[in-house]
């Protein structure tokens, strides 16, 4: 049932965005992970006499759930075991400098720090960089019971047991989530394959974007469980082939919607039985009922289609042929370490990242450490969830944490005033621990709301202030939000552009050279298909970042909005690209050298002029050609996103 908004009193958009709940299934594995994980630790405490022991191991249970995100039972091991050993180090360092003054704020300032710089790695390394910091900052707010070894111990144990029940199911259900992605993303492609041609605005841009993003899970599955793997596995042989077979029909694709003309259903229907016949082992003859094709673009997605059939289907793979190598193998893990500490080392974006994150922790610890008023290691934590580079808008996230902290405290007060101390914290944490999964996938907001009982129960477990942590919490909350928002965000000037100009400029670039390597009769076609890959990636990126920025105030996601005509522009070009090769090869005439040349040069005028000037400019979008070439359709994408025009700023 819709609301009705009196007429100046409808919410802006920006903020009906932010406090829009995500639709997302719940994960029932999670749920009970999560309850299991954190109340048994309690029990065994409080059974043996030692209820803060147990509050500590649950602590580090809590930061185990949230990085048990993975599919796969290889990256959990990663997802979680790593970024215990960084909390273990956070916990001791915090400890080590507790209650005293200005060497705790050196202290959690140098790691907040080293925290920012490699959060930007990736994944792991930012859950790795979250723990280092939470935990520090916890250690030097609160008092660990016994031997300064104890606590990192306790809560790397508990971190530990939420990876032990995780991989309780491991040998039964051993390669079933990478075979679950790869049948994932077949069934992404049948969905596209069902949107060429379609009028609706949109469908078949969406299904091209899902596609992108169900690829890049999959690779990123069954690469990393590669680069783990000792030998060459059949197994993994197999899914990679089966990967790398649908790349020709993802690349037939813009072809078939250029084409302006629904393909049959048979066509996206004999896509959903290969996602079948992987998902079950299936191998052997696949009758496919496929129409006979009447067109090159037909015959391109035909083509593409049969031999994807004749590699899900069959029955041996070599695991030492060239479709194991097609999109490189990864290096291994030590020289990727040395190349991300490298890269971190160098990068103004990761500097700058980790002097902002400093910054606004370095005042916070100042307040919490050397001024005379009762303030909490709550200030602290705040700003280290709130400032995290790929969670999404500062902003967002600052008003989203405060309004999960209002929620979450309503809940601690009913508990921590209705619930004596003792065996019934057990019940208690049994159902606040399962809402933890149950509720981050809805949003930042509902996360915050989850995890801030926990906390405080856990809090009050080790320090007995029951209800009198509430108000304080709430300000300290309120405080860490602010000096987020106003050191964290508004004294950079990059928080108030929004980065999808810069993207799409990279991106425009890249397409250019993507144009000389489609045609290039010297290109590598593996090259050729890493980089239309890496390039579909990009677009997936910016897309992203331009649903962050439309979750800014005003004027940054204003000025957002605008940019959206030039990324479809630019997605449209690409796909172009990809649809010509594809006619190319199936035997169109190849276009002319000026022709190629002439295309590549406005696409980096293009792409020079998104970097040199904050405002879109209408420029030259006269490109003349034969008539009836290959390329008539990408130069007539090119004009379109030349033409456009838009007063905002980058």
């Amino acid at each position: 049932m819709s609301r009705e908004f009196p007429i100046g009193l409808t919410p802006p958009d920006w903020l009906v965005r932010n406090l829009r709940p995500q639709q997302a299934p719940v994960n029932r594995p999670a749920v009970a992970r999560a309850a299991v994980a954190m109340t048994l630790p309690l029990v065994i405490g409080m059974a043996a006499g030692q209820p803060a022991y147990g509050a500590l191991v649950s602590m580090g249970a809590l930061s185990g759930v949230i990085g048990d995100t993975a599919d796969a039972y290889r990256m959990r091991i990663l997802n979680i075991a790593i970024p215990q050993l960084f909390g273990a180090v956070g916990i001791t360092l915090g400890a080590a400098v507790y209650g005293q003054g200005w060497p705790a704020v050196a202290t959690v300032t140098g790691v907040a720090l080293v925290s920012g710089m490699i959060s930007t790695i990736g994944a792991v390394a930012s859950v790795s960089g979250l723990l280092l910091l939470l935990n520090c900052v916890i250690g030097a707010g609160l008092p660990m019971p016994g031997a300064w070894w104890l606590a990192p111990l306790l809560m790397t144990g508990g971190g530990l047991l939420v990876l032990l029940l995780a991989l309780l199911a491991w040998p039964l259900r051993s390669g079933v989530p990478e075979r679950t992605a790869v049948a994932a993303t077949y069934r992404t492609v049948a969905d596209l394959l069902a949107a060429c041609g379609s009028e609706v605005p949109g469908t078949y841009e969406d299904a091209r974007h899902t596609v992108t993003q169900s690829l890049n899970q999959s690779y990123d599955l069954v690469l990393a469980r590669r680069a783990r793997h000792h030998g060459r596995s059949p197994e993994l042989a197999r899914l990679l082939a089966q990967l790398n077979a649908i790349t020709p029909v993802v690349e037939a694709a813009p072809a078939a919607h250029l084409h302006g003309r629904p393909l049959p259903p048979e066509v996206p229907e004999a896509v959903h039985h290969l996602a079948r016949a992987i998902e079950t082992g299936f191998t052997g003859p696949l009758a496919l009922a496929l129409p006979a094709p009447g067109s090159e673009t037909g015959r391109a997605v035909d083509h593409a289609l049969r031999h994807a059939a004749a590699v899900v289907t069959a029955p041996d793979l070599d695991p030492r042929g060239p479709e194991d190598d097609r999109l490189g193998r990864p290096a291994r893990l030590g020289t990727r370490a040395a190349r991300a500490a490298r890269d971190v080392a160098l990068s103004a974006a990761s500097w700058r990242y980790g002097l902002r994150l400093a910054l606004c922790i370095g005042l916070a610890q100042v307040l919490v450490s050397t001024v005379p008023v009762a303030r909490s290691y709550w200030v602290a934590l705040t700003i280290t969830f709130v400032l995290k580079p790929d969670f999404g808008s500062v902003f967002s996230r600052a008003l989203l944490r405060a309004l999960g902290t209002v929620a979450g405290l309503v809940v601690a007060a009913a508990v921590l005033s209705q619930v004596p101390r003792g065996w019934w914290d057990v019940p208690v944490m049994l159902v606040l621990a399962s809402l933890i999964p149950a509720l981050t996938p809805r949003g930042y907001g509902y996360q915050t709301a989850a995890i801030t009982p926990v906390i405080l129960l856990l809090s009050d477990i080790l320090n007995h202030q029951g209800t009198a942590l509430l108000l304080p919490r709430l300000v300290d909350s309120l405080i860490g939000c602010g000096i987020a928002l106003v050191a964290g965000y508004l004294l950079w000037p990059e928080s108030w552009h929004t980065r999808v100009g810069d993207k799409l400029a990279d991106a425009v670039a890249d397409t250019a050279r993507y144009v000389d390597a489609a045609f290039g009769p010297d290109v590598d076609p593996a090259a050729r298909a890493r980089m239309r890959r890496r390039l579909y990636r990009d677009l997936s990126v910016v897309r992203t970042e331009f649903q962050r920025a439309l979750t800014e105030p005003p004027p940054t996601g204003s000025r957002a909005a605008a940019w959206w005509p030039l990324v479809v522009a630019v997605e449209r070009i690409v796909d172009a690209t990809t649809a010509a090769r594809v006619r190319v090869k199936h035997g169109a005439e190849p276009p002319s050298g000026p022709e190629l040349a002439q295309v590549t040069l406005q696409l980096r005028e293009l792409a020079e002029g998104l970097r040199d000037t904050e405002v879109l400019y209408p420029v030259r979008t006269d490109l003349p050609g034969p008539a009836g070439s290959v390329l008539e359709p990408l130069r007539q994408e090119v004009a379109a996103a030349r033409a456009i025009t838009s007063p905002q700023t980058s």
